[in-house]
């Protein structure tokens, strides 16, 4: 297999420091060696690549741009470069780092007590625990402040009932960061897998995100210690806080799964002969290819300046929903044109295009839908509220 060099048609490498450009480099090759070779076959089966996870804790991938407890503390920009190569290989396995690290170990670091920082971080940076991020419910999505969920304190400990749905990892996760509605508002728990009367179980028929496990969570008068509740979490703005640097992930990581799939497009395009010719010189294949350079260049510049923004303290969550927005949607665009090209190859998982295109259905909808964050903008802009 070739080394994986990616687009730059604007010159953006010259931007990026060493260290960036070794983060990225050194990500890149562990998507091309162990990701890659392996990625169809979970496809196919529907399952994640457990295997991986010991690497991934390697090379610093979970918590990476958190400080101290065993964490890499990188820039935002070499973890936006890090990111856009893991969903290069899938979504999945670039999904299972922005949960680990950017909700459940983001929201331990910002929210959690010394002593559930030291508990949990360490271990989950070493890829020891497992975490999974309990926020949307079975009949609130787009709408989490309408959440049922309900945590009822009883002299040391909190009581716990209701329901979450899609959560990722959900039922192999070691612990679960549930947000639940308190007397006090909304509040976040750290809700260990053994705590009686929490169960999980894995939703099955999925056509996209199939190298990845979904689940659904159970609470029937579960019982939590009160050491469990975040401390510092108060309200929903902490776990809308958590979400703004899970989808700044997303920003990047839709990138490489349209690089993947301009990519297997172009490449095909000068393989492919019909009429004597290789299709790559035919207008109509030219003019797919660079519009899929295209917006993919804009999409690179928009996710680079947004990771300068963050670094420098000066990110405004309407970026993100932005860059997001835009991001995932230009990468579905890039996915559906590249399945064109391939003509009917483009359903085969012998190439990596139907697997993106599948998977970014969900990226476009999850954490955010692209309808959410077009309202975000435009309330931003025009000072009003389409949500109620």
């Amino acid at each position: 297999m070739k080394r994986f060099e990616g687009l730059d048609l604007y010159g953006i490498e010259a931007l990026l420091s060493t260290e960036e450009r070794m983060i990225r480099d050194t990500v890149r090759d562990f998507v091309d060696q162990e990701v890659l070779p392996v990625i169809e076959l979970h496809h196919r089966e529907g399952s994640f690549p457990a295997q991986l996870v010991p690497r991934m804790a390697a090379l610093g991938l979970f918590g990476s741009t958190l400080t101290g407890y065993g964490c890499a503390g990188i820039n935002s920009v070499a973890y936006g470069l890090a990111m856009a190569e893991l969903e290069r290989g899938d979504s999945g396995v670039r999904s299972f780092s922005s949960v680990q690290g950017s909700l459940v170990m983001y929201s331990i670091y910002a929210f959690g007590s010394e002593e559930q920082k030291k508990r949990w971080l360490p271990a989950m940076a070493r890829g020891e625990a497992i975490g999974c991020f309990g926020l949307t419910e079975p009949d609130f999505g787009s709408n989490p402040a309408g959440m049922r969920t309900r945590a009822v304190r009883d002299g040391d400990s909190y009581v716990l009932n209701g329901a979450k749905m899609w959560i990722t990892n959900g039922h192999i996760a070691d612990v679960a960061l549930v947000w639940a509605r308190t007397e006090e508002g909304i509040g976040g728990f750290l809700v260990e897998k053994k705590a009686p009367g929490f169960s999980s179980r894995e939703i099955q028929g999925k056509f996209s995100f199939r190298a990845s496990f979904t689940s659904e969570l159970s609470f029937e008068d579960c019982r939590i210690p009160a050491s469990s509740r975040l401390p510092d979490a108060r309200g929903l703005q902490a776990p809308l806080t958590s979400l703004n640097h899970a989808r700044y992930s997303i920003a990047w990581g839709s990138i490489g799964a349209a690089l993947a799939c301009f990519h297997a497009a172009l490449d095909y395009s000068k393989e492919r002969v019909q009429f004597d010719r290789p299709i790559a010189g035919f207008q109509l294949i030219q003019e797919k290819l660079v519009r899929m350079a295209s917006e993919i260049t804009k999409a690179q510049l928009l996710a680079y300046h947004l990771g300068r923004l963050k670094d420098q303290g000066r990110l405004h969550h309407v970026q993100v929903s932005l860059a997001k927005m835009n991001n995932v949607d230009i990468a579905l665009d890039t996915a559906r044109m590249a399945r064109e090209i391939l003509g009917a190859n483009g359903i085969s998982d012998e190439y990596p295009v139907i697997r993106h295109m599948c998977n970014l259905e969900s990226v476009k909808t999850y954490e955010g839908t692209h309808q959410i964050h077009t309202l975000i903008i435009g309330q931003h802009l025009t000072g009003i509220s389409a949500f109620q």
